[in-house]
């Protein structure tokens, strides 16, 4: 960049990790491979306590990068605590959210840096494109073109410019994170989701650039992916009871269908319409497997046609659960006292309701 270092914004790089051995140094490869001023950069990894060789490869590239990376424990394992750690450490400005399993362009931290300060935004992010390795992903990132997958989410259309409700990842003014209170320190996931949701209650915007370039790599089997999309749907229901609402009614569409098959499956015996109704939905899901498929493979079609129920059933049933489990216990704090009680007192991170440990 051309411009002198007093007038280039101080960026912290946070990374949370927990058992990516395999992910890890392809990561920092690409963070310490960023056209953003070096000097003006500090990259924090926040381990979860990690069983594999992750602490190994860590303590090696720390050797190689003297100076240049900084490694913390992250003992409650949530990406959240972890998130939260690392602002509280963060020397930078702006913070600047990355996850292991991506791969980022040159000049991704570059253009976060521009797009905050062109827009105004308080959190900007790019598109959350998915790269595929194996013919499972493959067919997963074909379903993930369709909005039968996605919802018709705006933070998954590569094309998409402008202020939205949320975006993957983000790089946030640390200004902001400190007066929001910084992450839900309990949420297992939707962390990201409910972080612009309490930004946005606060009067400030998120944006998402096509400037800005990541690709992450979905799951690769039905087993996973289901399991990662139960959680999902436990979060949003969690959001949803904290909160009261949602920016955009979309999470709660898989619910809504989920309860009305299982609903036509309980009245089948007194009304004619559940044998249609599901003949519609699996070919409704057919044709868009086969829609999507071209671009990817015509082949992938029968296991794009298996996913989208998958990720329906999955997030659905996961949602209700949720909505269940967060009703009888809840775990958070009354959010309005807690941040206007963050606008009157330093940062710091939002205190977990107990010492639960979780892995995300």
């Amino acid at each position: 960049m051309a411009t002198s270092a007093s007038s280039t914004p101080f960026v912290t790089i946070a990374i949370p990790c927990l058992n990516e051995e395999h992910f890890i140094e392809a990561c920092l490869e690409d963070v310490f491979a960023q056209d953003y001023p070096a000097d003006r950069m500090e990259v924090i990894v926040a381990d979860g306590m990690s069983s594999d060789r992750t602490r190994e490869i860590l303590h090696a590239i720390e050797q190689r990068r003297s100076g240049q990376l900084r490694v913390i424990d992250n003992p409650r394992r949530l990406q959240a605590a972890a998130m939260n750690e690392m602002i509280a450490q963060a020397k930078g400005e702006i913070v600047v959210r990355l996850d292991v399993h991506c791969r980022y362009a040159p000049d991704y931290v570059r253009q976060c840096v521009a797009v905050l300060e062109e827009t105004g935004a308080a959190n900007v992010g790019g598109a959350q494109r998915a790269q595929a390795k194996t013919w499972f992903q493959k067919a997963l990132c074909a379903a993930l073109d369709s909005p039968l997958a996605v919802g018709g989410a705006r933070y998954r259309d590569p094309d998409t410019e402008g202020f939205v409700d949320t975006v993957f990842l983000g790089a946030f003014r640390k200004s902001i994170l400190e007066r929001v209170g910084g992450y839900d320190p309990n949420a297992i996931t939707n962390e990201d989701a409910e972080l612009n949701q309490r930004i946005l209650a606060a009067g400030e915007r998120v944006y998402l650039s096509k400037k800005i370039v990541v690709h992450y790599f979905p799951r690769d089997s039905f087993r996973r992916l289901a399991k990662q999309y139960f959680k999902y749907g436990k979060g949003r229901a969690r959001t949803l009871l904290k909160h009261g609402g949602f920016p955009t009614p979309r999470p709660l569409i898989p619910f809504a269908a989920v309860l009305s098959g299982g609903l036509l499956l309980v009245t089948s015996p007194w009304q004619p319409l559940t044998v249609p109704a599901f003949a519609a939905y699996g070919a409704i899901n057919a044709l868009e497997a086969v829609r999507v498929s071209r671009r990817h493979g015509l082949h992938l079609a029968p296991v794009v046609a298996l996913i989208f129920p998958v990720l329906h059933v999955a997030h659905g049933v996961g949602f209700g659960t949720g909505l269940v489990q967060y009703a009888l216990h809840p775990d958070w704090a009354d959010e309005g006292a807690a941040s206007r009680e963050a606008e009157r007192r330093p940062y710091a991170p939002q205190a977990p309701a107990d010492a639960a440990t979780h892995s995300s």
